[in-house]
């Protein structure tokens, strides 16, 4: 089931992100960055188990978000999971008239299956590396950025 998280989810979408930060999949989140940005995760429970979580975070006063923390257990894999909370970001975002939603990943091809489109980190705002200071790649980033656009055409 994709919902909304709760605070009861805390804890599981922290074990969730970590296991996949330790197969670098993506980075790593402490409990109390998953506790302050709880408003902002999507999750996908299966019998009351997270199996899937996703977060989108606007970014500034540009029309700008990012989709973080994407991840999705093993054994759940390839069952659409990971496209469907993606998707939902997607439609939280032109909910709140976001123009362009952007991700930094380690696996571009996943988005790009969802036509995000690769861009250079150096065409989004310097906003957007204040992540990176608590990063273990910083200064040497190995995510390639993608971006996904809302705007009518």
């Amino acid at each position: 089931m994709l919902r909304r998280a709760v605070l009861g989810d805390a804890q599981q979408i922290y074990k969730l992100i970590n296991l996949g930060a330790k197969k670098k999949f993506l980075l790593p989140r402490s409990l109390n960055y998953v506790f302050e940005h709880l408003t902002n995760f999507w999750v996908f429970s299966d019998k009351g188990k997270i199996i899937g979580c996703c977060a989108l975070s606007v970014v500034g006063w540009e029309g700008l978000a990012e989709i973080k923390s994407l991840m999705v257990a093993r054994g759940y894999r390839r069952k659409n999971i990971g496209s469907k909370l993606v998707k939902k970001c997607l439609q939280e975002a032109k909910k709140i008239q976001v123009k362009k939603v952007f991700v930094l990943t380690f696996v571009p091809k996943f988005f790009e299956k969802l036509k995000f489109k690769p861009i250079s980190r150096n065409q989004l705002p310097h906003k957007i590396w204040s992540d990176c200071i608590d990063c273990p790649y910083f200064p040497n980033c190995r995510e390639e950025a993608l971006i996904f656009s809302l705007e009518k055409k």
